[in-house]
């Protein structure tokens, strides 16, 4: 089974995207975790180092998705 893991720092736009997304997803194919950057920082690493540059994004086979544009990765480390 393929994963997913959804990066987001609990603003309304990625609270609402994730909901969205995940709804989505065929839970059949793919196994999705919801990352909550803001209460999770140990994890902000982790996520740079798969490429992403803004939240929310989905991070799905190695492709981030970057969904619309709630902050930059660097505002949530701030």
């Amino acid at each position: 089974m393929a994963q997913a893991v959804f990066y987001h720092a609990g603003c309304p736009v990625c609270v609402d995207a994730a909901q969205v997304v995940v709804n989505y997803l065929d839970e059949s194919k793919i196994t999705t975790e919801i990352v909550h950057l803001g209460t999770a920082r140990n994890r902000i690493e982790e996520a740079e180092k798969a490429g992403v540059k803004s939240v929310p994004a989905l991070v799905i086979g190695g492709n981030v998705y970057h969904i619309n544009f709630g902050a930059s990765l660097e505002d949530v480390k701030g």
